[in-house]
């Protein structure tokens, strides 16, 4: 009981904590919105928000495709898209 309260007061008092914990399987491993970001630009991202199912296809292999907005920096705000099946990745600098 005294866990399931912690869980409901964080998500009540952080609705961006409860939004981040969703993960998701890449290449056959489960991964956080950060890994999905870090795996896109190559360094870790400051911040990063849930991950979403992208609206189209990979070029590469035709595999199903996750989206996730990410802060590489203080200053920047991009939006990455990651194949769940190979290596494709893109993003919208």
């Amino acid at each position: 009981m005294v866990w399931s309260l912690i869980g409901v007061r964080r998500a009540y008092l952080s609705p961006h904590l409860a939004t981040t914990m969703t993960n998701r399987v890449v290449q056959g491993r489960m991964v956080t919105a950060e890994r999905l970001a870090e795996l896109i630009e190559g360094e870790p991202p400051m911040e990063a928000d849930a991950i979403e199912d992208a609206d189209r296809q990979c070029p590469e292999c035709d595999g199903d495709v996750l989206a996730v907005a990410y802060m590489p920096s203080v200053t920047e705000l991009i939006t990455g898209y990651k194949c769940q099946e190979c290596d494709w990745s893109d993003a919208d600098r």
